[in-house]
């Protein structure tokens, strides 16, 4: 990790270090109080149990390496020296877990035991056998190979991580870069969670206002759904990172204005812009891959980089989309308007954490079923199909051309009647402003559909009786078992909601469903325009545009929320560090790749997937069937979208908040599109579903339709310039 050598932690300067109010001491005791009424602190039972369950653990992992050691013909001397440590992270580590949350571990080994024999078949084998392990699941193949089982009734999730030593010493230093070398992959990968945890407490100005305020954000991600890595948002150690960076810019602020200010600044960040905590620091003698964009093209078309202090420096949010960050930017601009309105003493903390509605914010939903022959073989196929969800939110944006939103729900639900069985929702809704004059049309989901049952398929362990089905549902059809006691809440009066600040034509647009019979008359929704105008929408600011540098505000003793205003506004759409690495990204070629519509190196063509993606190289498959009489004339195509480079505004005259730049005109991922004449399009159908044969074998059937109405769009001919 890089040393700070400025005064001050991160990579820019504070932007206050203005102490708390009579106010701010007020309203943190009323959070703290909130945060214990809802039961999130573990109590002093429940804290020395769960230290006797790691002192349990460790005894049982010493056994196995003295096990592995004596079996591969080593001396008795050599066998009670062996030694293996455990070290703890994620929330238990950074003290912000609550009452029956799991335990991330890590088990550091010496080199002769090795990950794929040693530990998960021979651990496995020896926890199998033990009475107090239950649920016990390897996850070999995962991107960072885990046990997960349940010991002494509290779920452990145990990596392993092999060094180049002969014996591990009782006193390993893991956040020294030495323990890196000869390591492989999946061993670094497996040690920065442990690295990365005990950094971030090294790197923020006060522990416990760090921890105060992080607890309260996981808490309000969980309740506004946007809690979940494998679903596409952010994790445990997402939310820490970038509360710790607010830590950092606020460094005397108590929690309730560490929440505000955390929703100020990240309602208004220019993602793709990278948030860091310290210099990304690269060590050539390792050689393991750092994150950079300007030398990796994988990295350019992630979203949402929130990059990891300790070497090697990774993007640990690779998983957010498109979707999924326009769901976050929207929820982080709902916590500002909040922390407005409690600013003017019109709301409270309760408004904050309301349950976020998400059987009632959509018309319509993709429903994933899956099921089992019995329990074991449920929890494998669960964890599978949960992983791998992702992949079809990014098809469907991919074979849309971002038409198509996608909010997938980050847990599954249960119907009791039918055991060994789960449902996955997602929400759908049409971008808006993407609806054409030429009406509605079918999009036609079955090749998408289909190649995510193939993926799916692809599952190592499948056995038959594990089945997937994937069906498109109504708001009105949705089952009851996924309200709370079977009941389906009364949908509340229609009203008109206070739009946030006076939209641009960018941000206006008909939201419509996607019923076949539904009324041609249309609610027009008001959508917030996303600050996303970084690299995806080509709109970088002019070296004569930025700010130099970052300068601080000093004023301890009188808090002044103009200058706060304008240095934000800098940070956030200047060349302070956090930006510099993407400055130095060849802009036209980013430009190109975000407009072609092709496929280029791990990208798909619009810059929505995830390096890991598993994304066909063509979009050739995408039917829609015209009709004889329809064409398509050049004359009455739409114009191509204009875009307007944002201003960097001064701030003066403007009420507290507004910090961003307007966009004055529709900004688009994508390049223009031609769009068609109305067509007909067939009945839609999805793919069958398998029964206890093999699923890659199996013959097509028809099932019930999946129709969703949406413009027929195609891709260009030709690019603009």
């Amino acid at each position: 990790m890089a040393k700070p050598t400025n005064g001050y932690l991160g990579v820019t300067e504070p932007i206050s270090l203005s102490g708390p109010t009579e106010i701010d001491v007020v309203r943190t005791q009323e959070l703290e109080k909130f945060l214990a009424d809802a039961g999130l602190y573990p109590s002093h039972d429940d804290a020395v149990f769960r230290e006797e369950v790691l002192g349990r653990l460790d005894q049982v992992v010493k056994t196995w390496i003295k096990r592995v050691t004596r079996a591969k013909g080593y001396n008795e001397q050599f066998v009670q020296e062996a030694n293996v440590k455990i070290f703890t992270s994620g929330s238990y580590r950074l003290g912000v877990h609550g009452p029956g949350a799991d335990i991330d571990t890590l088990c550091i080994g010496p080199r002769h035991a090795t990950r794929e024999e040693d530990f998960f078949i021979e651990m496995h084998n020896m926890l199998a056998e033990m009475p107090e392990v239950a649920e016990l699941q390897p996850v070999p193949d995962a991107h960072v190979p885990v046990m997960k089982f349940k010991f002494m009734g509290v779920s452990i999730d145990l990596l392993y991580a092999k060094l180049a030593l002969l014996v591990v010493p009782e006193d390993l230093d893991i956040t020294q870069n030495s323990i890196l070398e000869n390591v492989d992959e999946q061993t670094a990968r497996s040690l920065n969670g442990c690295r990365v945890t005990d950094l971030i407490l090294c790197l923020v100005p006060n522990i416990q206002n760090f921890r105060t305020t992080l607890r309260c954000m996981r808490y309000w991600a969980k309740r506004r759904c946007v809690y979940s890595n494998v679903s596409g948002f952010l994790g445990g150690i997402n939310w820490a990172l970038l509360v710790a960076r607010i830590c950092q810019l606020y460094p005397n602020a108590l929690p309730s204005m560490l929440v505000s200010r955390f929703f100020r600044v990240f309602a208004n960040w220019r993602w793709p812009n990278p948030v860091m905590l310290c210099q990304i620091e690269d060590v050539p003698s390792l050689s393991h891959t750092v994150w950079d964009p300007r030398r990796y093209f994988r990295d350019r078309v992630q979203h949402m980089p929130i990059i990891t202090p300790a070497y090697p420096a990774m993007n640990s949010s690779y998983n957010v989309s498109a979707s999924t960050l326009r769901v976050m930017t929207e929820e982080f601009q709902r916590g500002d308007e909040i922390c407005k309105a409690m600013d003017e003493n019109k709301t409270d903390w309760k408004t904050l954490f309301e349950q976020y509605p998400f059987f009632e914010s959509y018309k319509h939903y993709l429903e994933i079923d899956i099921m089992a022959e019995n329990e074991d073989d449920f929890r494998q196929w669960h964890g599978w199909v949960e992983s791998r969800l992702r992949i079809l939110t990014l098809k469907i944006e991919k074979y849309t051309y971002n038409m198509l939103q996608v909010h997938p729900y980050p847990g599954d639900f249960c119907d009791d009647t039918k055991p060994h069985s789960c449902s996955f929702f997602m929400g759908l809704q049409r971008k808006p402003g993407s609806q054409s004059d030429e009406g509605e049309k079918l999009f036609d989901m079955r090749t998408t559909v289909e190649e995510f049952k193939q993926v799916v398929h692809t599952y190592t362990m499948w056995k038959p009786g594990m089945e997937i089905r994937i069906s498109h549902v109504k708001r009105k059809d949705i089952p009851r078992f996924v309200f709370p006691g079977g009941v389906r809440p009364q949908r509340p009066a229609r009203s008109i909601r206070p739009a946030r600040s006076k939209p641009s034509d960018a941000a206006t647009g008909k939201v419509s469903g996607v019923a076949p019979n539904e009324s041609s008359e249309r609610k027009q929704v008001q959508v917030p325009g996303l600050c996303l105008d970084g690299v995806a929408n080509g709109n970088y600011l002019e070296a004569s545009e930025q700010v130099e540098g970052s300068s601080g505000i000093k004023d301890t003793d009188v808090f002044s929320k103009e200058a706060e205003d304008i240095t934000i506004k800098k940070m956030i759409g200047g060349s302070v560090p956090e930006m510099e690495l993407l400055d130095e990204i060849d802009e036209l070629q980013y430009l190109e790749f975000q407009g072609s519509g092709k496929d280029q190196g791990t990208g798909n063509g619009t810059g929505d997937a995830a390096p890991n993606a598993l994304a066909p190289a063509n979009t050739a498959h995408i039917r829609t069937v015209t009709a004889p009489a329809a064409t398509t004339s050049a004359a009455t195509a739409p114009a191509p979208p204009t875009v307007t480079k944002p201003s960097v505004a001064d701030g003066k005259g403007k009420e507290d908040g507004e910090m961003q730049s307007q966009i004055s005109s529709e900004t688009s991922d994508l390049s223009p599109l031609k769009r068609k004449a109305p067509e007909e399009l067939e009945v839609l159908e999805l793919a069958p579903t398998f029964h206890g044969v093999n699923p890659l074998a199996a013959q097509n059937t028809q099932r019930k339709p999946l129709r969703l109405k949406l413009t027929t769009v195609t891709k260009p001919t030709t690019q603009s310039s």
